[in-house]
């Protein structure tokens, strides 16, 4: 069995040692930090399977540490946060993190979320057809790779995966339940207006123009679609 290892960030030193003694008791690598600084740094030393972030920290806060990070990698990363607005949510979504998680929290439903996540990232089975195209835009699900006009474009493991389901589908209509749980592996009512921040970050690196979209399809009052054909543009 493959030993994934988890790097949890937060300046509260007991919730730290609490979430180190349940991960540790689940068969994790277990690294700790309570700043933004010592984060980036055990990421660089450590390289962990991936990233549980508070939001507020100090010094060098959960937000920037997640930008800095998507600057070199595509790590993923859960962000934690006591914070009920749901538009700072969302702003750790659209700086790169693939998940999220509200303050308090049951440890096991992040466990949960973490083992989901890692799911995704290294345990897919390979399809038989493991290369998708349309128009100028090829995905290759062996390399774990996309290109648009040759140029190789750098996702996340959520983006990589939302994209995914999206090119094998074209023109069936998902509704935002539908990809968290395609791309999470869970969907609870309330979380999954994440793919709505999702999809902005995707737009932004496969689109032309990601005000005019040609390829991830919004469908007003339901969710959203590949496009199936030349003309097809929302």
């Amino acid at each position: 069995m493959v030993q994934y290892s988890v790097l949890v960030v937060d300046d509260d030193v007991k919730l730290l040692e609490i979430m180190k003694a349940y991960f540790l008791k689940e068969n994790f690598v277990v690294y700790t930090a309570g700043d933004g600084q010592a984060a980036l740094q055990m990421i660089d030393r450590y390289k962990p399977s991936i990233v549980l972030l508070d939001l507020m920290l100090p010094g060098v806060d959960g937000r920037e540490v997640c930008r800095r990070i998507r600057q070199h990698n595509d790590l993923p990363i859960i962000m934690l946060t006591a914070k009920d607005d749901e538009s700072d949510r969302v702003i750790g979504l659209e700086m790169g993190a693939d998940d999220y998680v509200t303050k308090p929290f049951s440890i096991k439903e992040v466990i949960a979320r973490v083992r989901a996540l890692l799911r995704r990232v290294h345990g897919e089975v390979i399809e038989p057809k493991h290369i998708l195209e349309f128009r100028d835009m090829v995905m290759d699900l062996q390399q774990h790779a996309v290109w648009y006009k040759g140029t190789a474009l750098e996702l996340t493991p959520i983006e990589f995966k939302l994209l995914e389901v999206l090119m094998k589908s074209p023109r069936r209509v998902f509704n935002r339940l539908q990809l968290m749980e395609n791309t999470h592996g869970f969907a609870f009512d309330g979380y999954e207006r994440t793919i709505d921040a999702h999809i902005r970050n995707l737009r932004r690196k496969v689109e032309p123009d990601s005000k005019k979209p040609q390829y991830i399809l919004t469908v007003y009052g339901v969710g959203y679609k590949f496009a199936g054909d030349e003309n097809e543009k929302i």
